[in-house]
């Protein structure tokens, strides 16, 4: 338990008398799901901070009526969707399910409540992450604002994945993509073949593949994520 502990993003930086201590005192639920098994409906109430031991998942967030959506894989050592653990909307916003065979770590909100008030290096690790989610929403708005569509996708991509993904792929009809930027299609069609070509994305008439998250997020300046 101790060496999942120091692994664990949120843990990390803890003595390790602090983890021997958090293992002695707190309920830790081990769950194991098989190949295409829902893990997290979404909507489902966030009531326990869910760790990914070992395999893969994939989660899925779309729009209400289904025209947009957005699938990314994490594994093992991610954290899903922390950031609606607390604050007015605790639920989870996408579909989780397992890839392959999957080990999950769960942890109820008291008890995580308990643990990142027992000592400042837990508390700091989820603030962080906490800080660095809000100020996505300033970048958004100075993606928007500057009319460029690789910044606009850009964004998007920052503000509905988590940092350690991949196999990103966005599911919109670029007609839908032309109305919701306000643009020509051939100057949609025109920022799509140039962040292909810089290795970025590949794309079709229904979608967006990242090919490149990190470097496709260096499109917004200043943005808030740190480097793996």
């Amino acid at each position: 338990m101790f060496d999942v502990l120091a692994q664990l993003p949120l843990f990390k930086g803890a003595s390790r008398e602090r983890l021997q201590q958090t293992v002695g005192e707190t309920k830790f639920h081990f769950l194991k799901y098989l190949p295409g098994e829902t893990i997290i409906p979404a909507g489902k109430d966030c009531t326990e901070i869910a760790f990914i031991i070992a395999g893969h998942v994939s989660v899925r967030i779309e729009n209400p009526d289904g025209r947009f959506s957005v699938t990314q894989s994490l594994g093992a050592l991610d954290v899903i969707s922390p950031e609606f653990l607390f604050g007015r909307v605790t639920r989870y916003p996408g579909t989780v399910t397992a890839i392959d065979t999957v080990s999950m770590l769960l942890i109820s909100k008291l008890d995580y409540l308990k643990i990142m008030t027992s000592d400042s290096v837990f508390l700091f690790n989820y603030l962080n992450l906490l800080s660095m989610n809000a100020q996505k929403s300033v970048e958004g708005i100075l993606a928007v604002s500057t009319g460029d569509i690789p910044e606009r996708i850009a964004f998007w991509i920052s503000a509905l994945t988590q940092p350690r993904s991949y196999d990103i792929h966005l599911e919109c009809k670029q007609r839908d993509l032309v109305a919701l930027f306000g643009v020509p299609r051939t100057t949609l069609r025109a920022a799509l073949e140039d962040m292909k070509e810089r290795g970025l994305i590949d794309f079709s008439l229904y979608g967006i593949d990242v090919k490149d998250r990190r470097n496709l997020l260096a499109l917004l300046h200043n943005h808030s994520e740190q480097p793996d």
